[in-house]
């Protein structure tokens, strides 16, 4: 069996920093160097030709940042640019975030006219407070118009982003933003809690989160709500209608080779049997420097590495994983699992020996259970 290849396409700027957001991503002080940028993506993608020609690519991600600053004319010749270079699959996801302070009708119908078919809407709440303290650029009526919009603009495969554990949110306030999103009837939702991360403005500055006791029953009453409206929750975070769970990040969670274009994109590609991991220069200048290298590091990860990575997403998955599949994406025999599974098992963590699979009690102590595989 090939390993399924996905393509990351990293589009950095955004108007506004978000004080929650440790992703790449850079507020926009200047012209959007949109021409320079894409000329670069097509350079990077070019340099890589010679080690991925031979595979396709079965999903396409335009992450950022906000790639929706973008136009649809930019991201037609990429597309266009890379299909003539490599076969995409016949069913290929090719999804576009979003942010819904930059959402336009007419911009939207491009996207879906050049052949982007799912799109993911960074909503987080629905209201305005709440918004306001996330430093979002979007109010609760640009939020609900934003989905409008998307659905007019014809389509029918979309995710919606809501967050749960904001400060000053109640069990209620919660509640009301995924109802909300459900009730648009998304094929996807994302629905995770905020946390804090290093590097962000939250963290040196952390606001007063909801306690223990209100996240457990948020999450609780949450899923209830879930399971009632017929979204499977198949990943930690991740629930899918009528089976339409996402292709792209399913493929990070098995284990699968994804090539990542763009300022500070990573890469992980099983090269002649062996895995190879290399990273982009983050700074958006130093990537649009024509003197440099795309790359600013690369590296082959150690055999304890790869058995940490790949459990590390292995395990947030709803789906019991196969032996053969860790044998196949890692490249390393499944003996090297038997002892730290044996203590999980005991612990209560893993089902049992035939499969990789998390048991509740396994999902509730997450990072306990992975630490076993270091």
């Amino acid at each position: 069996m090939t390993i399924p290849l996905s393509l990351y396409i990293h589009l950095p700027w955004c108007i506004k920093k978000c004080p929650y957001c440790d992703f790449n991503s850079h507020a926009l002080t200047t012209t959007l160097p949109e021409d320079a940028y894409i000329d670069r993506l097509i350079n990077d993608f070019i340099s890589h030709i010679e080690t991925i020609g031979h595979r396709e690519i079965s999903s396409v991600f335009f992450g950022g940042g906000t790639p929706s600053l973008f136009s649809a004319r930019s991201l037609d010749k990429l597309l266009k640019t890379f299909r003539s270079l490599i076969k995409f699959s016949e069913n290929c996801e090719i999804t576009l975030e979003a942010n819904p302070g930059t959402v336009e009708q007419q911009r939207f119908k491009d996207y879906f006219i050049i052949g982007i078919n799912r799109l993911s809407l960074g909503i987080q709440s629905f209201q305005g407070d709440k918004l306001k303290i996330l430093g979002r650029i979007h109010d609760g009526a640009d939020a609900h118009n934003s989905i409008e919009t998307v659905k007019k603009a014809g389509f029918t495969n979309f995710n919606i982003d809501i967050m749960h554990g904001l400060p000053t949110q109640s069990i209620t306030d919660a509640l009301h933003d995924l109802q909300h999103a459900v009730n648009y009837r998304p094929t996807h939702l994302s629905w995770y809690q905020l946390t804090i991360e290093p590097n962000t403005y939250f963290y040196r500055h952390t606001p007063i989160l909801p306690d223990e006791k209100i996240l457990e029953e948020i999450e609780a009453q949450g899923l209830h709500l879930l399971n009632t409206h017929q979204y499977e929750r198949y990943e930690i975070s991740a629930y899918s209608l009528d089976g339409k769970q996402s292709i792209h990040n399913k493929n990070y969670w098995l284990y699968g080779d994804y090539l990542g274009i763009g300022a500070g994109a990573h890469s992980k590609l099983t090269i002649d049997d062996k895995i190879i991991r290399h990273w982009n220069h983050k700074s958006p200048h130093s990537y649009l420097d024509q003197k440099r290298n795309f790359i600013s590091n690369q590296l082959r990860p150690q055999e304890k590495d790869t058995v940490f990575e790949f459990m590390l997403n292995a395990l947030r998955l709803y789906q019991p994983v196969s032996f053969d599949l860790f044998e196949e994406r890692t490249q390393l025999s499944r003996t090297i699992l038997f002892t730290p599974m044996s203590s999980a098992i005991q612990q209560g963590l893993l089902k049992d020996q035939e499969n990789i699979e998390t048991t509740a009690l396994g999902k509730q102590y997450l990072n306990d259970l992975c630490r076993l595989f270091l």
